[in-house]
């Protein structure tokens, strides 16, 4: 018994389609708005749409057609003759002309191919002129046809064709494509073929059949072709959907004045005001409109020239907006005052309209919150939260890097740090560039506009605090050679020295010469609206990393619900305190480093009583120190030299004490609950220093319900001792202090150890807070700094789907968080989870976190809307009580 062939081919025509809208996995966006737009009523040329399942297996195969392809198109073909009335493929006197078009199941603007006019050749280019007594017109679809199909089938530049063009209207003193006439395009027609015969040692193909198939072919090829693959790798979109392909009846915008095309928005795109938004040209085809050789008409201008087909238009479109409920990118066609519509799609916009159209068709009746929530792209949110390059200047970029912190900065080049401090104090607004840069970096990176660095990656040192600042970064530049000591900056051909003006694109990574221009941030009333309906609908919290009061502020404006990560590690790197804390690293005995611990407690409680203030009675989770020792001491030799006489000691005790400090691996080193356990002075100063703040403002009404987190927890036995001594301290403060506080003591889950030991770690523990960026480190062995250097190659050859420093691997670490939460739990089960590395602010990541059950996220206080927004989304997808 014969096995029935699947259906590949689906027609289209005459108000009704085999297909309908929701079929886009299937039929790709454009097959499905051409089917549910047929079904509608609304005037579409007929045609049928082979499926993404033909791509997928045309590639499988080889790049071949599958068995039964060519009789279900032909059989297509059949079907559309009848539609157009006995039309036919290549037949000489009534022909039957196509237009066929890609189409991937989410919108690839300009990214495939696209080819108009097939099956004319010598034949039917004169039954054409015979059916429309239109000669300039049939000769200008011939010649446009060779162009369109030698570039997208046969591989010749279509700049070649162009110059023949130019040389024509060069050779009759005419400036425009329309300023030529019937025998020129005739003669066009027969220099493209000769150019045709010349590159390929063949003719033109003549046969409209073969015609067809070497269109199917390259639509297909082009799902495959770099600037569609390097669009898919940037928007997420995986390799293996493949495209559709559409075949219709051309219908024609270039048979005269009451003929033309043009695209069109049922809103404005970049703004999303209510106001339909388009332009069009009299007298061409769809890729006029595109390739800018003419100036098209905005598209209200129609109402003039066309009243009848503008009225029309405007009824179709709001039809369309009405039936999808969104926003519409449209194309149509006009051929002698008769209306075609050639394509709908959900319009692109930018994070503002997106914000405005979501906003503006819940107040319409349209769509409902949830709908309006999840037509805004949380990673959008970006865009709406720094300054950015002004889309309309004119840059010039030398050189991309990695966008690790979203924004832009204008500023004069310097290499250093402390000179970025000086440049600053006199006013000059700087770019700190540097090959990468270290804790001690920080006050040069506070006063920066934007950060700079040669290597590194999305979660380097640069980007994280970058982030945490919400500061520009573009890290990772490797094109860039950043020489210090000479204070210069070599890319390619240009070299920039200390105090040229240099302009960094956070968001795209982009190295821009000069002084672009920028635009501000504006957060309209709609954003805080879409906000409300985020946060009333999201069941995850979501806290802010935040180190220094002004980081705190900022959190609390976006509408973090506390701290989820202080780092007091950086508190420790002001000028005013590096002295203190550098004492205490060279003490030689207890005595010694309680004495430099002494100095630093003041610093400490400062930083912890703005803390708590900015917070308002919302909790704060402080990470006692986590670096080793040696990351607070110079290296440098004249470093060294200097700090030895301001300490008072010889550059040889030093450097001794500096060498024995040195690790091979210091992120697995010497860190972390390890200095708490060797110098439990530390941490028994830092809880005081939280004790003290938080008794002092309870003090004066405020309700502060401190939390103390010991990080690099593996081993329940060194939690058991440090929460031990932490509330001896706490006991100790509140008694001297006669306040009673409320607080919690947990750890930072970090290591695969404390995931799958889970169960004994919570005995000891309030809380778990999933530090993922280490457990990332430590799960696949890779270091964060260091990943650069093969992370592209793997992501190249898909041996990882994603960067998992940007967002979490769930599958392998995800794996040991749900662990550790499930665990947790079962011996501790009001234990309190989150997590708070760099992932808390990615929504696949968040999405992820609500699902296996945390309380909250936490991430830096720019991306507090973003997490506000997935953490919405994930609750309206896989709602939890």
């Amino acid at each position: 018994m014969a096995v029935a062939t699947k259906k590949m081919v689906y027609f289209f025509g005459n108000g009704h389609a085999e297909g309908e809208g929701d079929m886009k996995v299937l039929l790709g966006g454009k097959g499905a708005g051409l089917a549910e737009m047929t079904n509608l009523g609304i005037p579409v040329p007929p045609g049928f749409t082979i499926t993404t399942e033909v791509c997928i297996d045309f590639y499988r195969s080889g790049e071949k057609w599958p068995e039964g392809l060519e009789a279900q198109v032909k059989e297509g073909l059949e079907r559309l003759s009848v539609a157009m009335g006995g039309a036919r493929l290549g037949d000489p006197n009534n022909p039957l002309l196509l237009s066929v078009r890609s189409g991937a199941r989410v919108s690839m603007p300009g990214m495939m191919d696209t080819i108009l006019n097939l099956g004319l050749n010598d034949q039917t280019v004169q039954g054409l002129i015979q059916r429309t007594n239109n000669p300039r017109f049939a000769w200008d679809s011939y010649r446009r046809f060779i162009q369109m199909y030698s570039d997208v089938v046969l591989g010749i530049e279509h700049e070649e064709f162009e110059k023949l063009i130019d040389a024509r209207k060069a050779q009759k003193g005419v400036k425009l494509d329309i300023e030529l006439d019937a025998d020129d395009w005739k003669s066009l027609v027969d220099e493209y073929k000769e150019l045709v015969q010349k590159r390929l040692g063949r003719p033109f193909p003549q046969d409209a059949w073969e015609q067809l198939r070497g269109a199917i072919d390259a639509v297909f090829n082009s799902w495959n072709n770099p600037r569609a693959i390097k669009y898919r790798e940037i928007n997420g979109i995986p390799h293996d959907w493949g495209t559709a392909v559409n075949v219709m009846a051309m219908v024609f915008g270039n048979m005269g004045p009451n003929s033309g095309t043009g695209v069109a928005f049922t809103r404005d795109p970049a703004t999303g005001e209510k106001r339909f938004f388009g332009e069009y040209l009299v007298n061409a085809q769809g890729e006029d409109v595109v390739a800018g050789i003419r100036t098209p008409e905005p598209v209200s201008r129609l109402e003039q020239e066309m009243p009848e087909v503008y009225r029309q238009l405007v009824e179709i479109y709001q039809k369309l907006e009405h039936h999808y409920k969104d926003m519409q990118d449209i194309e149509f066609t006009v051929q002698e005052g008769k209306l075609y519509m050639l394509q709908t799609r959900n319009g692109k916009r930018t994070a503002q309209a997106a914000v405005k159209i979501a906003v503006d068709m819940v107040h319409e009746g349209l769509i409902d919150k949830k709908t309006a929530l999840l037509r805004v792209e949380p990673k959008q949110l970006d865009q709406l939260l720094h300054r950015m390059v002004d889309p309309k200047a004119k840059v010039q970029v030398i050189a991309k890097g990695l966008p690790a912190s979203p924004g832009a900065a204008v500023g004069r080049i310097v290499f250093r740090a402390d000179d970025a401090e000086a440049w600053a104090k006199r006013g000059e607004k700087v770019v700190l560039v540097r090959a990468e840069t270290s804790p001690e970096d920080i006050g040069g990176m506070n006063v920066a506009q934007g950060i700079m660095t040669s290597r590194g990656g999305m979660t380097s040192h640069a980007a994280v605090v970058a982030r945490g600042m919400g500061k520009c970064c573009v890290a990772g530049v490797g094109a860039a050679l950043v020489d210090e000591e000479t204070k210069t900056l070599k890319i390619g051909e240009h070299v920039l020295h200390e105090g040229d003006w240099i302009t960094l694109n956070g968001s795209t990574g982009e190295v821009i010469l000069g002084q672009a221009p920028l635009v501000e941030p504006s957060l309209a009333g709609e954003f805080g609206e879409l906000m409300q309906w985020a946060d009333e609908i999201r069941k995850l919290g979501v806290r802010a990393n935040a180190d220094i009061p002004r980081d705190a502020r900022a959190a609390a404006q976006y509408g973090a619900e506390g701290i989820g990560l202080c780092r007091t590690e950086h508190m420790f790197f002001a000028p005013d305190r590096i002295k203190a804390m550098r004492e205490m690293i060279l003490a030689d005995d207890t005595a010694g480093r309680e004495q430099a611990l002494a100095k630093l407690l003041p610093y400490q409680k400062s930083d912890f009583i703005g803390l708590f203030r900015e917070m308002k009675g919302k909790p704060v989770t402080i990470r006692l120190l986590d670096p080793p020792l040696h990351e607070f001491l110079p290296h440098e030799e004249a470093q060294l030299k200097e700090l030895a006489a301001e300490m008072g000691v010889s550059v040889q005790k030093l450097r001794e004490r500096v060498e024995s400090l040195k690790e091979f691996n210091p992120m697995l080193g010497h860190r972390g609950c390890r200095l708490g356990v060797t110098y439990p002075e530390i941490y028994n100063m830092q809880v005081r220093a939280i004790f003290e703040a938080a008794t002092e403002l309870a003090k004066e009404g405020f309700i502060i319900v401190p939390e103390v987190m010991i990080p690099v927890v593996g081993i329940e036995k060194e939690l058991e001792l440090l929460r031990k001594n932490a509330i001896e301290v706490a006991e100790r403060v509140m008694a001297e202090a006669g306040v009673k506080l409320e607080y919690r003591i947990g750890t930072m889950i970090e290591l695969p150890r404390a995931a799958v030991l889970a169960d004994q770690i919570a005995r000891q523990a309030d809380f778990f807070s999933f530090g993922t960026n280490d457990l990332t480190q430590t799960t696949f062995g890779f270091s964060r700094d260091d990943v650069g250097k093969f992370l592209g190659v793997y992501l190249q050859k898909e041996i990882l789907p994603a960067d998992p420093f940007q967002t979490l691997d769930q599958e392998g670490v995800g794996q040991l968080i749900r662990m550790g939460v499930e665990k947790g739990r079962s011996t501790n089960p009001h234990l309190k989870t989150g997590i708070c590395g760099e992932h808390g602010g990615d929504p696949a990541s968040v999405e992820f976190c609500h699902r296996v059950g945390l309380d909250y996220v936490s991430c830096s206080p720019y991306r507090v809307p973003i997490a506000r927004l997935a953490a919405a989304h994930a609750q309206i997808k896989y709602p939890r009580a």
